[in-house]
Order: structure tokens, then C-alpha cells, then sequence
């Protein structure tokens, strides 16, 4: 089954215990809010060199970018926190495909702006062997171009309905998160792959990852 099919599946089970009205506003934001015309202008794209960082993982070790891409490409996946069901089910897809990119000589590295002590619980439940980092203040995720924030009714919803406390969460008064995003990064740092899309039901399939690190190692 695809990454997408699963993610599917998983937005009809929401929608027969969540009320209609409570998913309308959410999916107007995300589906038509979020898409329009220059809404993102400084978004990475292929072709474009990414920016260089330093962020500590969920066990307090800084993890270079520059260090990685010594090593071969490498995969940096931005996901919005651990309490994203959609986030859960894309990195468990990502880490089934871990084997491949190492064989590639790639790395894997997943960011959020979450707080070490949300992250970490969620890299042993979910069996992740790889690195995900934390990005205070979505400060490199600034620096990609994917930053936005939850407003009005949308953070309404997200703290009353769905529990979700970014603040809490992120260790910072904002309620600003990065779309899902994925990018593959060749040695020389340019992007080779730039999967980016503010609907946060569409997430890359792993074998497109695995196909472009593949690409970068030619």
C-alpha cells in the first residue's frame, strides 16, 4: 500500500468521529488558504543550495548538515510534531526505506520545532533509527521557506478540540509550524528533490525519495 493510500485511509476514519463542522474550516485553511498565490515565495526549490545547520537531536547530540553531506546526499524531512497522526505515518514510511538510502551512502534526518521531551517518546514508539532533530523557533524551516502560522479559529480548533498546545509543545509562545516538507540535498548541497505542499494530507512517497537519492549518487 502507498504512503498516500495509508494516509487516506487514515482522513475517512477522522472523518466519521470528528463533526463536519469542526474539519470544514481545517481543510478550507490547509487546501485553499495555504495555496495562495505567493503565500510561500522563499520556498526551496530543486536546484537551489540548502542552507547549512547545526540542531541537537532527540538525545541532546548536534547533528550537522555539513558532517552528513561529507558522507553522501542527504534525505531532511520537516514534519509538524508527534501529535500529527499524517507525521507518524510518514516517518514509519520513511524508516521502512532506511535500508535503501544507506545502502546509497545517503542519510536520513527528520526536523520539527517540537521539544525533545514530545520527539523523543515518539522516535522509540515509532522504532525510528534515524536522527530527528529539534528546531527551536522553526528557525532553519525560516530558512527553507515552508513557515506558517496557526491563526483565528484554526488555533482555536487545534487547542480545544484536538489538544494540540503548541506552545507547550515547542517551548515558545508562537503557533508557527513548517509544512510537511522533504527535501534531498546532493553533496555539493543542491537540492534534488523538493516535495512541498501546505495540504498536509500529501506527503512524498518513499520510492520518489529513494528514486532521487539514487539520481544524486550518479
Amino acid at each position: 500500500m502507498s504512503l498516500q493510500q495509508e494516509l487516506d485511509d487514515f482522513m475517512a476514519g477522522v472523518r466519521t468521529q470528528v463533526p463536519a463542522e469542526v474539519l470544514a474550516p481545517i481543510e478550507h485553511f490547509y487546501a485553499t488558504e495555504l495555496h495562495a498565490p505567493g503565500r510561500f515565495p522563499n520556498v526551496l526549490r530543486e536546484g537551489h543550495l540548502a542552507p547549512l545547520f547545526e540542531l541537537p537531536d532527540a538525545f541532546g547530540q548536534d547533528v550537522r548538515l555539513d558532517t552528513l553531506l561529507q558522507q553522501g546526499p542527504v534525505v531532511l524531512s520537516f514534519y509538524r510534531g508527534a501529535w500529527c497522526p499524517f507525521c507518524n505515518l510518514e516517518l514509519r514510511a520513511l524508516q521502512k526505506v532506511l535500508p535503501e538510502l544507506k545502502a546509497l551512502g545517503a542519510s536520513l534526518v527528520a526536523v520539527s520545532p517540537e521539544l525533545p521531551d514530545y520527539s523523543l517518546p515518539m522516535v522509540q514508539r515509532n522504532g525510528l533509527e534515524f536522527p530527528v532533530l529539534t528546531d527551536r523557533g522553526n528557525a532553519v524551516a525560516r530558512q527553507f521557506g515552508i513557515v506558517f502560522a496557526l491563526e483565528g479559529e484554526i488555533r482555536r480548533i487545534s487547542l480545544e478540540v484536538f489538544q494540540v498546545d503548541l506552545p507547550k509543545f515547542n517551548g515558545d509562545q508562537s503557533w508557527d509550524l513548517p509544512v510537511p516538507a522533504t527535501f534531498v540535498i546532493a553533496p555539493d548541497r543542491t537540492v534534488r528533490l523538493a516535495f512541498f505542499d501546505p495540504e498536509f494530507r500529501h506527503r512524498v512517497e518513499p520510492q520518489a525519495v529513494v528514486d532521487a537519492v539514487r539520481s544524486a549518487v550518479r
